[in-house]
C-alpha cells in the first residue's frame, strides 16, 4: 500500500557490511537487453514473472521512477536490466514476509525495511541490503509562509510546526502513512517530537502526544497514496502552505515545477530513507550476481555523484557531497517504533482517531452490462472486502468517522444511500454497506456524467471538514442521459471548494479510458486500471483508499 519505504538513515549505513560493495564479474546471457522497464501495481500482470538471466525484477518504491536514467547507464555498463514494480511499502512488505513475492521477485528496492524487520517471517526472506542514498523527511514551506511566521528554518521544530498548525496558521498535505513511508515516517517524526521520546517510540509516547496529534493533524488538506500525485494536488489547490514529503521530493519539486518551498528538516529529529537494494532468498545465483553488480555500480563514487546531483538525494559512498542546495548540517536521527504493534498502533490511531475523516461517494455502474462475466459479482465482493471486520488492519477497512455514500446508477441514479461508519461500533454501519452491495443488480443504460452530476449535488448539501472524494467505477462509455460537455459545465459552475473534491476513476470491463482520464484529469483525481492482466477491481478500490 506505500509508494515510499520506511525510513532509516545515514548513521545506519553501517548495514553496507551486508554485502554487495564490490563489482563482481557478469556473464550476461543475452544478446539484445531491453531498456529499464518500470510499471505500477496497476500494470502489473496477474500472471507469474519468470526470471531472466542478465534482468532484475525489483518491487519498488513509487519514487525511484526517477532512478530511470541512472539504471539505463547502470545496463550499458554492466549488463544487467532492471524492471522496477512500483507498489506501496506496507503491501510490499506483506508481499515479501508472506513469501507471495518468491520466484515473481528478486529485490525489493524500498526506502526502507525498518517495517519489513518488524515481521519475523521476513528474516529468512532477504538474502542481503545495501544502503544506495538517503533522505530525510522534511517540511516544504511557501517562502511567504515562512515570513508570515516569522520562522527561522535551521531553528524550527516539530512542536514548532504543530503551534502553527494549532493556531490556523499552517495547512499542509502529507502522503497516506498506510500507504506510503514519507507519510508513515512524518507520523513517526511528529509524534515522537510532541512526545518528547528519547528512545524508539512506545505506545506511551503514544498516548502522551495524541491530543496534540489529533491538532496537527487538523492542519493536513491533502492526502495522497504516493508522493508524485501529492506534488500535482498541491500545485492544482494553490492554496496549502506546505507539505512533508522528502527532502528529495521537495528540492526536486523547486527545481522542476517552480514551487519555491523553503525545505526544513526540524532540528529535534527526522526519519530518513536509506534505500537498501535488497536480494531476496528466493532469487536465482544469476539474479544475485546481477545484484551485486548493479549496487557495486550505483556505489562508485561517481554514480553517487549523479544520483545526488539528479534526484537530490544524499550519497552513502565517503567522500561525495550532496547535491549543492542540501544542507550539510547533521538532525537527530528519530528510530523507528520498535515493535509491530507499537507501529500498527500508531497508523491504526492516525486512521480512527488523529486524521480528518472521510467522506466518500461510490458512484457505481449497475448497468446491464454488469451481468457480462459476472462483473456485478466482482463489483460486489470489491466492496464488501472493504468492510472488512470492527478488528481488520489499519487501511483493510472503511475508516472509524468516515461517511460513505453509495450510487448505484444505470439509465440513471438508482438510489443514494449514506452509512456513517461510527467510533467504537463500526459494525452496524460496515453491516449496512454489505447488505446494500449484496443488493446491486445489474440493469438499464450507462448514465455516467448524470450520476456524477448527482453525486457532487449530494456533497454540497452539507459542509463538512473531512477529506471528500469521489470513486467512479464503469464497465462502458456513457450512453444515457448528459454528455462530457455538459457535466464539464457543471464542474466549471461548481463553487471553488466542491471543485476542489476529485473523482477516482476506475477502468474496467469496457470502458472508455479517454472518457474517464477526462474526468480524472478535469477534477485533479487519477485513474486506476483494473481491467484484464493490468489489476483486479478490489486492488484498485484498496489502492484509492491511500488518496481519500
Amino acid at each position: 500500500m506505500m509508494p515510499d519505504g520506511f525510513g532509516a538513515f545515514d548513521g545506519r549505513l553501517r548495514r553496507s557490511a551486508y554485502g554487495g560493495h564490490q563489482l563482481v564479474a557478469l556473464v550476461v546471457a543475452m544478446a539484445v537487453l531491453v531498456g529499464v522497464a518500470a510499471c505500477t501495481a496497476e500494470d502489473e500482470p496477474e500472471q507469474e514473472s519468470v526470471y531472466r538471466e542478465g534482468t532484475l525484477r525489483v518491487l519498488a518504491s513509487s519514487e525511484l521512477d526517477d532512478m530511470k536514467d541512472v539504471l539505463a547507464a547502470a545496463r550499458k555498463e554492466t549488463g544487467v536490466t532492471v524492471e522496477l514494480t512500483s507498489m506501496g511499502t506496507l503491501d510490499a512488505a506483506e508481499l515479501v514476509a508472506s513469501g507471495k513475492a518468491d520466484g515473481r521477485y528478486d529485490a525489493a528496492w524500498l526506502s526502507s525495511n525498518d517495517y519489513l524487520r518488524l515481521r519475523p517471517e521476513a528474516a529468512g526472506k532477504l538474502a542481503s541490503e545495501t544502503p544506495v542514498m538517503t533522505s530525510p523527511v522534511a517540511l516544504g514551506v511557501k517562502t511567504s509562509a515562512v515570513a508570515r511566521l516569522g520562522w527561522k528554518p535551521a531553528e524550527v521544530t516539530w512542536r514548532a510546526v504543530h503551534d502553527a498548525v494549532a493556531a490556523g496558521k499552517l495547512t499542509y498535505g502529507m502522503t497516506d502513512p498506510v500507504r506510503s513511508n514519507s507519510g508513515f515516517a512524518a507520523l513517526v517524526s511528529v509524534a515522537s517530537g510532541l512526545s518528547g521520546a528519547q528512545a524508539a517510540l512506545t505506545d506511551a509516547d503514544v498516548r502522551k502526544a495524541s491530543p496534540q496529534l489529533k491538532e496537527f493533524f487538523t492542519g493536513q488538506q491533502l492526502t495522497s497514496g504516493s508522493s508524485g500525485w501529492l506534488a500535482d494536488a498541491y500545485r492544482r489547490r494553490g492554496t496549502v502552505d506546505a507539505l512533508v514529503n522528502y527532502e528529495s521530493v521537495l528540492t526536486s519539486m523547486n527545481r522542476t515545477g517552480n514551487a519555491g518551498l523553503t525545505v526544513i528538516r526540524p532540528r529535534d529529529g527526522v526519519v530518513t530513507a536509506d534505500y537498501p537494494f535488497t536480494l531476496l532468498a528466493s532469487a536465482p545465483a544469476g539474479a544475485r550476481a546481477s545484484g551485486r553488480a548493479l549496487t557495486a555500480y550505483l556505489r562508485r563514487p561517481v554514480v553517487q555523484r549523479t544520483i545526488t546531483a539528479e534526484t537530490f538525494r544524499r550519497p552513502v559512498a565517503p567522500g561525495v557531497a550532496p547535491a549543492p542546495g542540501l544542507a550539510a548540517d547533521k538532525r537527530r536521527e528519530l528510530p523507528f517504533p520498535g515493535s509491530r504493534s507499537v507501529a500498527d498502533g500508531l497508523l491504526a490511531s492516525y486512521e480512527n482517531e488523529l486524521r480528518r475523516p472521510s467522506r466518500t461517494v461510490y458512484v457505481l455502474d449497475t448497468s446491464g452490462s454488469m451481468e457480462d462475466g459476472n462483473r456485478i459479482g466482482r463489483l460486489r465482493d470489491a466492496l464488501t472486502e472493504l468492510t472488512g471486520t470492527g478488528s481488520s488492519a489499519p487501511g483493510r477497512r472503511f475508516r472509524d468517522r468516515e461517511e460513505v455514500t453509495l450510487v448505484p446508477f444505470g439509465s440513471d441514479v438508482k438510489s443514494v444511500r449514506t452509512h456513517v461508519v461510527e467510533p467504537g461500533r463500526p459494525g452496524a454501519a460496515l453491516k449496512a454497506i454489505t447488505a446494500d452491495v449484496a443488493a446491486l443488480r445489474p440493469e438499464g443504460g450507462t448514465a455516467v456524467y448524470s450520476s456524477l452530476e448527482a453525486a457532487y449535488r449530494h456533497l454540497g448539501k452539507e459542509r463538512a471538514d473531512a477529506f471528500t472524494s469521489i470513486v467512479l467505477m464503469t464497465d462502458g462509455e456513457n450512453t444515457e442521459g448528459v454528455a462530457a460537455g455538459h457535466f464539464d459545465e457543471f464542474y466549471a459552475k461548481l463553487p471553488a471548494d466542491q471543485r476542489n473534491t476529485p473523482v477516482f476513476a476506475v477502468l474496467f470491463g469496457d470502458s472508455d479510458r479517454a472518457e474517464l482520464a477526462h474526468i480524472a484529469e478535469l477534477t485533479g483525481g487519477r485513474l486506476f486500471d483494473a481491467t484484464g492482466g493490468n489489476g483486479s477491481l478490489d486492488g484498485a478500490f484498496e489502492e484509492i483508499r491511500g488518496y481519500q
